[in-house]
């Protein structure tokens, strides 16, 4: 009698196999939602840790500009031109960038000629005709090169071109307006500032 008696309170103490599976399940589904929110955020922090690494290059390039400006004959896209040419590999083919959004970009920041960099970057940039004040052109430069996902704030990053520097895009804006800009509702174009100043990602 006893034993019986054991035996059932053994059984109450215990999980069934229907009991063991549901949990399994439950605990599939949570890993199964927060999985991808962890590599995302994973990838966003190495890849805007390798756009903070650029930024001593791109000040090299404005180093090399600046020691040209006293020929008489300089000029600024001429010189910038041939400094760019010398970081180009290849030109890089079928490569297409969207906004955080989701939505594609469109006038300055529809690029048309993409390259690959020696250091497997893809770059595009464009300079406008005869500036005479503000940005003399605009830059992308995407950190993974043929690795996706090629979105702008997550492995695309942009500048302002001037003659004296790189300017990330939105560095005057308010810190609230570039982490909006820097989040799914986004464009993600001031990410480039944003991650700069230590940003959080959304």
């Amino acid at each position: 009698m006893n034993n019986e008696q054991n035996k059932k309170n053994n059984l109450k103490g215990a999980f069934t196999i229907v009991e063991v599976s549901i949990l399994f399940v439950i605990f599939l589904i949570v890993a199964f939602l927060v999985a991808p929110m962890s590599l995302d955020d994973t990838m966003k922090a190495k890849n805007a840790l390798r756009w903070r690494n650029v930024q001593s290059d791109f000040e090299n390039i404005f180093y090399s500009i600046n020691s040209q400006k006293e020929n008489e004959d300089f000029s600024f896209t001429t010189v910038f031109t041939n400094i760019m040419k010398n970081e180009i590999k290849s030109d890089r083919e079928n490569y297409k960038i969207t906004y955080m959004n989701g939505t594609f970009p469109s006038g300055e920041y529809r690029f048309s000629e993409f390259k690959q960099t020696y250091s497997n970057a893809v770059v595009a940039y464009k300079l406008y005709d005869n500036p005479q004040t503000g940005a003399f052109g605009v830059m992308m430069y995407d950190v993974n090169g043929d690795v996706g996902p090629n979105v702008w704030g997550k492995d695309v990053f942009g500048y302002n071109i001037y003659p004296d520097r790189f300017e990330p895009f939105c560095k005057n804006d308010t810190v609230a307006t570039q982490k909006q800009d820097c989040s799914k509702s986004g464009t993600g174009l001031c990410c480039s500032n944003y991650y700069l100043i230590g940003g959080s990602f959304n």
